[in-house]
């Protein structure tokens, strides 16, 4: 078993697996290694992607062909030329030397007549030549077998290193239960880093379980603080994200969104946290249409107390959903109401708001508001009736338009 890339999608995994976990190709059985450099790829390549070697002849030269021996046979007569041969001397030449040899070296008896010990050295010597090619060939075959297991340990042992570095990166537990598995006889050094790294892996996937188990935004932050590198450290800031806009959406105020947007400057949700922000603040009332309002009703009671029928009419919509309980009521009705209240024996009047205002803002289109108003006034009379009151105070339910103004007016005496 070995680890190799996918090459659908670069991820590793294990050659045994049935596919690929991360693209799904497959992978079991669909691979061999190169018995030249020892590379894990598909069986369908036409050759070695890393050493170029074909597929198809890996097939055919796996094999090494046997090593043809030197012809050893040692029964035949060596064949020798005429110049080789050993004639018999003649018995005058053997008397001769056998009388020098005796007198050269008077310890050494004659040689026996048969005795031809020159031709017996000559064929042993040329039955030595003929085991020299056979001696040169299997020392030959074993430098090639040395240097062919040199080459083979060399690669093995490069390829456990290129794996090595691999794993370490890695945080897929399988890649690296993967290594343990395919490289047992590797240094005791790697085997026990990569333990190590498996060992902190699994730690990490179980505090990571705990963490989203627990689902508070706390857990997630006490995780990340732990493994701020881990592989689930984004889906925790994620999460984390997904916290923080709930919470931002669900109190829907510009400070909810602006805290948002603070903790979360690029976060999923920054584009909804500033329409969400703008939508709120639009439907906030402002300085200035608080200034507006003021304004408009302060002029409206000034109308009324200085017997301005025209002023007070203009303040006014031309058509009113309801005044002082009139559906429809139109700008007569306002002069109407100021002719009444002032009747012949009040010799002055005046109405002054409290500024006890409820504003609350609606929009009714692109860029348009209208308001519901709510807020008291005290009316002080002075009369020449002894029965008439001198003071009273009342609740006014207004209603503002989009034009800034009057659309509605209804007010409630409140008995003090």
């Amino acid at each position: 078993m070995a680890i190799i890339k996918c090459p659908e999608c670069g991820h590793q995994i294990s050659d045994k697996a049935p596919v690929c976990p991360n693209c799904g190709v497959e992978i079991a059985g669909k691979i061999i290694r190169c018995p030249n450099c020892g590379e894990v790829y598909f069986a369908n390549e036409e050759m070695c992607p890393n050493c170029h070697r074909p597929t198809k002849s890996n097939m055919t030269s796996s094999h090494t062909p046997p090593i043809q021996k030197a012809p050893t046979d040692t029964t035949d007569v060596p064949f020798t030329t005429s110049e080789d041969r050993v004639l018999p001397p003649s018995t005058t030449e053997n008397t001769q030397d056998h009388s020098a040899a005796s007198s050269q070296n008077p310890s050494k008896g004659s040689m026996p007549p048969g005795d031809h010990s020159g031709n017996g050295s000559s064929s042993t010597k040329k039955k030595k030549r003929n085991y020299v090619p056979l001696i040169v060939g299997i020392i030959i075959a074993i430098i090639a077998v040395g240097i062919m297991y040199h080459f083979y340990s060399t690669a093995k042992n490069d390829k456990e290193e290129q794996d090595y570095e691999i794993v370490m990166k890695s945080s897929d537990p399988t890649v690296l239960q993967s290594y343990l598995d395919t490289y047992q006889d590797a240094p005791e050094a790697h085997r026990d880093s990569v333990q190590n790294h498996l060992m902190k892996i699994k730690q990490n996937n179980q505090e990571w379980t705990n963490a989203v188990m627990r689902g508070s935004k706390g857990a997630l932050e006490d995780y990340l603080q732990n493994y701020p590198h881990s592989i689930h450290a984004a889906e925790a800031r994620n999460k984390i994200d997904s916290l923080d806009w709930r919470d931002a959406h669900n109190e829907n105020t510009p400070e909810s969104y602006q805290e948002y947007l603070k903790a979360h400057p690029q976060g999923a949700f920054a584009d909804l946290a500033q329409e969400g922000m703008k939508e709120v603040q639009q439907k906030v009332l402002q300085p200035e249409e608080r200034q507006m309002i003021s304004t408009l009703f302060r002029t409206f009671f000034q109308s009324i107390n200085s017997k301005d029928e025209s002023q007070a009419a203009d303040l006014a919509e031309n058509v009113m959903s309801s005044f002082l309980g009139k559906a429809n009521a139109t700008k007569e009705d306002v002069a109407s109401f100021i002719h009444k209240i002032w009747k012949n024996n009040i010799t002055n009047m005046n109405w002054r708001i409290n500024n006890d205002y409820n504003i609350k803002k609606h929009k009714v289109g692109d860029d348009k508001y209208e308001y519901q108003v709510q807020f008291s006034v005290r009316q002080n009379v002075s009369s020449t009736d002894p029965s008439q009151p001198t003071q009273s105070q009342y609740r006014i339910n207004a209603t503002v338009s989009e034009n800034n103004k009057i659309s509605s007016f209804n007010m409630i005496r409140i008995i003090l």
